[in-house]
């Protein structure tokens, strides 16, 4: 078992480029499989989500070959099967997008029930909702979902919460529809419209991403043969501007799309620290005094994201005064704070919002990763406190940030990966 050992106190400097984004990444390799041909995928983050996504493409009977670590080809002329791997599907949450892909182009999918991070219940029934709205007849039973389709027909379809999943495996299913689909109540996530973007390239006929109204006009067939760059990652971008102001450091973040980060950058001015937008994609964070108290409402994009709950929550843990986090998205978002407490934090959370008593530092402990944003925000605990923290449950920090322990040792972050 691998943990992470941080001695803290170092404020961190210097400059960091951010890899392609896990959210976008995730969907758009499944989105291969609408292709009946070859295409190249540029920026890929180097993850473990990446990796199995891969491995359950290679399964289905994709050729994949890797052209350097961030860049793949992908042959996905002949697909073998239509049965996603249980034991590779449960391994993460994005799985699900292979339903909406296989149905797409074979009108038949059986795929097991996605896993991924422990974040309380998750529901797929929006995802369905939009399956059989287009036609298709969708069964859930013994840990699997099978969905089949004489045909698929365009359809008006009204999602009843915003959920980038639903939207994204709806867009997904209706790309080789026949007729015009309408989804309205979209996720207007960047992850999104790169998706679409995605699939516009190859040659798909989708408007509206971006806003909560897509139009996705059916086409015959995905003709391949381009190469597409996934955007950068909004949320690990996030993730470093926030270590800068919990370190009192001075970042500059390159390769990211500063208009995606607005509701962070906002946070961050409020709290008392700054922030210079130098030239769109690269963005300055800094911050040399302890934090003031704030009030975080997360939202769907573009208000304040979920996946970058825990990052501020450590911030909050040390700033002036009194803090409160109200999480809208997720049930057991909040259990990161426990870890937190070990380590000095005077945090109270009840259901989905939390109190947040700033206390004047924290101090090292063995804690350890409960999902995936809260691993990223125990190591900005471990940097920020005093002695030495042992970060465990690495598989999770690995599923969404690529060589994260590098990068922050390149700010200056005491940072080791040791195996036990």
């Amino acid at each position: 078992m691998d943990k992470l050992i941080i001695t803290g106190g170092t404020p961190l400097k210097g400059e960091v480029t951010i890899s392609g984004a896990k959210n976008a990444a995730i969907a758009i390799l499944p989105a291969t499989l609408l292709i009946k041909g070859v295409c190249t995928i540029e920026n890929l983050p180097n993850i473990s989500d990446v990796k199995i996504s891969c491995k359950i493409l290679e399964e289905l009977g994709a050729k994949i070959e890797w052209l350097d670590t961030n860049t793949i080809r992908i042959d996905t002329t002949n697909i073998t099967s239509t049965h996603a791997p249980l034991d590779l599907t449960r391994k993460f949450r994005a799985s699900y997008y292979l339903i909406g892909s296989l149905l797409g182009r074979s009108k038949s999918v059986e795929v097991g029930l996605p896993g991924g991070c422990n974040l309380g219940p998750r529901p797929i029934d929006q995802h369905i909702k939009g399956f059989e709205a287009l036609g298709a007849k969708v069964e859930v039973a013994q840990g699997k979902i099978q969905a089949k389709a004489k045909k698929l027909i365009g359809n008006s379809i009204y999602l009843d919460v915003v959920s980038v999943g639903a939207t994204i495996n709806v867009m997904l299913s209706a790309v080789l529809a026949e007729g015009t689909t309408t989804i309205d109540n979209a996720a207007k996530e960047p992850h999104v419209v790169d998706v679409a973007n995605f699939l516009n390239t190859m040659g798909a006929d989708i408007r509206g991403a971006g806003t909560d109204v897509i139009k996705i006009n059916g086409v015959k067939e995905l003709h391949g043969n381009a190469t597409y760059s996934v955007v950068p990652d909004q949320i690990e971008a996030g993730t470093f501007m926030l270590a800068a102001v919990a370190s009192r450091g001075d970042i500059t973040i390159k390769n990211c799309i500063t208009k995606h980060l607005e509701c962070v950058t906002a946070k961050i001015l409020e709290i008392g620290a700054h922030v210079e937008d130098i030239d769109g994609d690269t963005i300055r964070v800094w911050c040399n005094k302890r934090p003031n108290k704030a009030t975080i409402k997360t939202a769907p994009y573009p208000g304040f994201p979920t996946d970058l709950q825990p990052q501020i929550g450590v911030v909050l843990s040390t700033a002036k005064g009194t803090s409160i986090i109200n999480e809208s998205i997720w049930d057991s978002r909040f259990q990161y704070t426990a870890e937190l407490n070990k380590m000095g934090a005077n945090i109270t959370a009840t259901g989905k919002s939390a109190v947040f008593e700033g206390v004047d530092e924290l101090s090292a402990a063995p804690v350890y990763s409960t999902d995936l944003r809260a691993g990223a925000a125990l190591i900005i605990a471990g940097i920020m406190a005093r002695g030495k923290t042992e970060v465990y449950n690495l598989q999770h920090i690995d599923r969404g940030y690529e060589n994260i322990e590098n990068k922050f040792r390149n700010l200056g972050a005491k940072i080791e990966r040791v195996s036990e």
